[in-house]
This record gives structure tokens, C-alpha cells and sequence, in this order.
């Protein structure tokens, strides 16, 4: 991979100083207002930028930005969070971190839409002196402060794990579809990966596959339906998605060709509620939960003192290679496979989400018997 052009870098940089005092900002779609000028200065309270990529995976609204905007506080009770999500535009995203520096952001933490275009973003930071710190995925072809997310392979080797278990025959033979994440996003390509690590080995036949532009859950219902009609309704004994919300879509388009989705096993990932209340029901196999309130402190964590202008913490446990001049130093998180046994001891247990949540009227009964309380 190649390292974008300094004189690009330097171009955009001139673009945050004369550009982007215009924009306003609001705590949906842009980067809350505050003083102008890179790096804020002049002894102010420091400026943390969080910026998410989209709001379709209810993650994202629902546990990332509050967890790391509690951590943020409890930290540095002055430090002000300039927060913005792109809605899976990457051109909205670049124009939200110019934003962020021209209102006094003291460091980015970036979780990216498009990992290859995002790098101009950090590299217009470090022009700035902004240090940028990748969250979830792993930002290409820049030099980055830090980086903090999961192991995306072992998720994916989790996933097919859990699938081979649930196929029949060992898996041996067995006929697949897979519906994978989006292509750019770093992460979807090793958990792709890893599921077919385990997959192929197994002997398990994958008889249609897709990679699903912006994690889509409508996309991937219309993927599902095109398998259907390919393959037929008995052409497949298990579907692996890659997250919860593409499940959704998976087992909705189950539903309206008359198959059973209690009879052919889905994956997924996020350990979204709705996706929990799917296992209790029995129409989804598992989820994998991802520890976004470690996640999201651990950033915290990271961004803070950088905010400040200190050293990077010692947290950071292994580097990893994103085709910059140098490794980025890197936190990865372990990963907690969810099935209906284990709700309560991990998940609910954890906060993540509260038995009132998962166990609405519908659910009730299977949440008794799963020990949910």
C-alpha cells in the first residue's frame, strides 16, 4: 500500500485552516463548535474529536459515543467531547474531522468509514499536530498515535467455530451461504478470513457469498433472497453473517421464502438486543461480544493524555502494521461468544444491556428459562 503524497497532505492541512471555519456544527451529523485553530491552544480545556461512522449498527449510538464520553469526563472532567457521525459518507467524514481541528480539537480518535480514503484524514491531523488515535478499525496507509479494537480474525474463527458446531455432520459437506461486511472496512476481510480458516478445513461447501456494501441490513436481506432463488430453499444448511444486523436481514429474508430459520443456523456479531431476543427465540445461533465498554474507555484512555499533550500511556499490549512508516502501537481486546446459556453471566452482567431490555413481554418466557433476571 502506498503512503499518500505529502504535498496532498499538506493541501488538505491548508484546506482545515480557510474551509472549514464555515462549518457549523450539531451533536448529530458535525463536530460540536468551539474555538478555532488546530490543536486549540492557549492553555484551553482539551478538545477530544469522536468520530463514528454510521448509526445503522445501533452499537455505535447506543454504547460506543456515551461509553467513551463517560470515560472522557471521568479522566478529564474539563476535556470537551466534539462528537460527529458520518452516516456512512466518507466525504462527510473527512469534512467532519476538518471541522474538529478548526474548532480546537486537541486529537482525533477516528473510527473510519473507508479505511483507505481516511487516511488523508490523519495525515492532515499530524500536519496540524493533532495525534489521531484508530478505533475499531484500523485506519491504512498513515502514520497513527494508536489503534484499539478487537482481534477481527479470531472473531471470524469464532463465528465459523460456532456454525461448524451447529451443522450437521461436522460440517463435512455441508452447504453455506455467506454474508460478509463491508469492503471498507478493515476489519471485514480477516473476519471473513478467519470464518473460512475454519469453514474450509471443515469441509463445508460455501454455495453463494457476498461482501455487503456498508454493512447493510437491507442489502443483506436482498443478498439472501438471491441465494434463495439460486440455490433454492433447501440449497443451504447454515448461513454465516458477519454482524447482528445483517442476521436480521438474513433471517427476514428467510421468513418470506417459508424456511424456518430455527432449522438453519445464522451467525452474527455486535450482541445487539434485538439480536439476543433472536436467540432466545431460537431463530439465531449466536453473537459475538465485542467489549466496546473496554473498547471505548481504552480509547479514552489513549486519547486523553494525548489530548493533553503528554506521551502516549503504557496500555498499549502489541503494534500492528497498516502500511504506514512505522507500526502502531495497538491494544486488541478478546471477544466472548453469546449463546442463550451465557446472556446473563456476560452481557447482562456487564451492563452491555439490562434484563428489562432483552426481556420484553415476548421474550419473557424464554428469558425465565435462560435465567435472565
Amino acid at each position: 500500500m502506498s503512503i499518500i503524497r505529502t504535498s496532498a497532505a499538506l493541501a488538505l492541512a491548508a484546506a482545515l485552516a480557510v474551509g472549514a471555519g464555515a462549518c457549523g456544527g450539531d451533536d448529530d451529523g458535525g463536530a460540536t463548535t468551539g474555538a478555532s485553530g488546530g490543536g486549540g491552544g492557549g492553555g484551553e480545556a482539551p478538545k477530544v474529536a469522536l468520530l463514528l461512522p454510521e448509526s445503522k449498527t445501533t452499537r455505535y449510538e447506543n454504547q460506543d459515543r456515551p461509553r467513551f464520553t463517560e470515560k472522557v469526563r471521568e479522566l478529564c472532567p474539563d476535556c470537551e467531547v466534539l462528537y460527529a457521525n458520518a452516516e456512512q459518507d466518507p466525504a462527510k467524514q473527512q469534512q467532519q474531522a476538518e471541522q474538529a481541528i478548526t474548532n480546537g480539537a486537541n486529537v482525533l480518535v477516528v473510527d473510519a468509514v473507508d479505511v483507505k480514503s481516511a487516511a488523508a484524514i490523519a495525515n492532515a491531523a499530524r500536519a496540524q499536530d493533532v495525534p489521531v488515535v484508530s478505533y475499531a478499525r484500523l485506519i491504512a496507509d498513515a502514520d497513527l498515535d494508536a489503534y484499539v479494537s478487537i482481534d477481527p480474525f479470531e472473531v471470524g474463527q469464532q463465528q465459523g467455530e460456532a456454525l461448524l458446531r451447529a451443522l450437521p455432520d461436522g460440517g463435512d459437506g455441508a452447504r453455506i451461504v455467506m454474508i460478509n461486511g463491508s469492503p471498507t472496512d478493515s476489519n471485514s476481510a480477516p473476519y471473513k478470513e478467519g470464518a473460512h480458516d475454519v469453514l474450509d478445513r471443515a469441509g463445508v461447501e460455501v454455495v453463494k457469498e457476498y461482501d455487503t456494501p456498508d454493512w447493510s441490513p437491507d442489502r443483506a436481506q436482498t443478498e439472501m433472497e438471491q441465494a434463495i432463488a439460486s440455490e433454492g430453499r433447501d440449497g443451504f444448511d447454515g448461513v454465516y453473517s458477519a454482524n447482528d444486523g445483517m442476521a436480521g436481514g438474513v433471517i427476514a429474508a428467510m421468513r418470506a421464502n417459508g424456511i424456518d430459520p430455527a432449522r438453519v443456523p445464522v451467525t452474527g456479531q455486535d450482541a445487539e438486543v434485538a439480536a439476543l431476543q433472536r436467540i432466545l427465540a431460537g431463530d439465531q445461533l449466536m453473537t459475538v461480544y465485542q467489549p466496546i465498554n473496554e473498547i471505548a474507555s481504552t480509547a479514552a484512555e489513549l486519547a486523553v493524555p494525548l489530548a493533553r499533550g503528554e506521551e502516549l500511556p503504557p496500555i498499549t499490549t502489541t503494534e500492528v502494521d497498516n502500511g504506514g512508516s512505522r507500526r502502531v502501537p495497538a491494544v486488541l481486546l478478546d471477544t466472548i461468544v453469546i449463546t442463550r446459556g451465557n446472556i446473563q453471566e456476560t452481557i447482562v452482567r456487564d451492563g452491555f444491556a439490562t434484563a428489562e431490555q432483552i426481556c420484553t413481554d415476548a421474550y419473557r418466557e424464554a428469558c425465565a428459562a435462560a435465567g435472565i433476571r
